[in-house]
């Protein structure tokens, strides 16, 4: 079962990877929860993740804190939007 307003967080996602790192819509629409991300998309470098995050506090209202970044929350398209998730539906 899928958390409510768990759509709304991944539509937030998509849209700050397409805004932030200039993905297209339809390559953004593609993405699955198992979708690589962090090491696989070369427009998400270290430099773009703090745009990336940023980003992500101001469309979800949402604060992420320096000491939850890490490799895993970036490692796929589903861990980054169950993060987001988790922070934004608190």
């Amino acid at each position: 079962m899928i958390p409510e307003g768990t759509n709304q967080v991944d539509l937030a996602v998509r849209a700050v990877l397409a805004d932030v790192l200039g993905l297209s819509a339809d390559r953004v629409a593609a993405f699955t929860p198992d979708t690589a991300l962090f090491g696989a998309l070369p427009e998400l470098d270290s430099m773009a993740v703090a745009g990336v995050l940023t980003e992500l506090e101001d469309r979800l209202g949402i604060v992420i804190e320096d000491d939850e970044v890490d490799g895993e929350m970036l490692e796929t398209f589903g861990t980054l939007v169950r993060f987001a998730a988790t922070k934004a539906l608190v």
